[in-house]
């Protein structure tokens, strides 16, 4: 006489869900988790930590508000590139304006400098 084997049922069947699903179901409603850790001293913050995990899609996240990503210069090169072409505007601004008061300097200087040392100069 056999006895019929007791074999667990494969996955998928009886009801359950397998991991494809909920996978899909995760990314379709979207879990975020994020946290920060700040640790301070007398009011002088010695650490910053910045936990952010997200499981959703990319359309889901964007959909719930949450583009990070995009604006950050670590994780974007469109942001890192935007970062960099505002850092280069401002050292241009800041060099005309240096180069507007190096004339002044200069004139300033020749009227400052006594007749005797202008005329020994080469």
């Amino acid at each position: 006489m056999s006895m019929p084997s007791r074999l667990p049922e494969p996955y998928g069947q009886g009801g359950g869900a397998n991991l494809a699903d909920i996978l899909e179901r995760v990314l379709d409603k979207g879990i975020v988790i994020a946290g920060d850790i700040r640790i301070n001293l007398l009011d002088i913050e010695l650490l910053t930590i910045k936990l952010r995990l997200i499981v959703a899609s990319v359309d889901k996240a964007k959909e719930m508000g949450i583009d990070w990503w995009e604006d950050d210069p670590a994780l974007s090169t469109r942001a890192r590139r935007d970062a960099l072409s505002r850092e280069n505007a401002e050292l241009r601004e800041r060099l005309a304006r240096l180069e507007e008061l190096e004339p002044r300097r200069a004139r300033q200087n020749r009227e400052n400098t006594p007749q005797d040392v202008r005329e020994e100069s080469p």
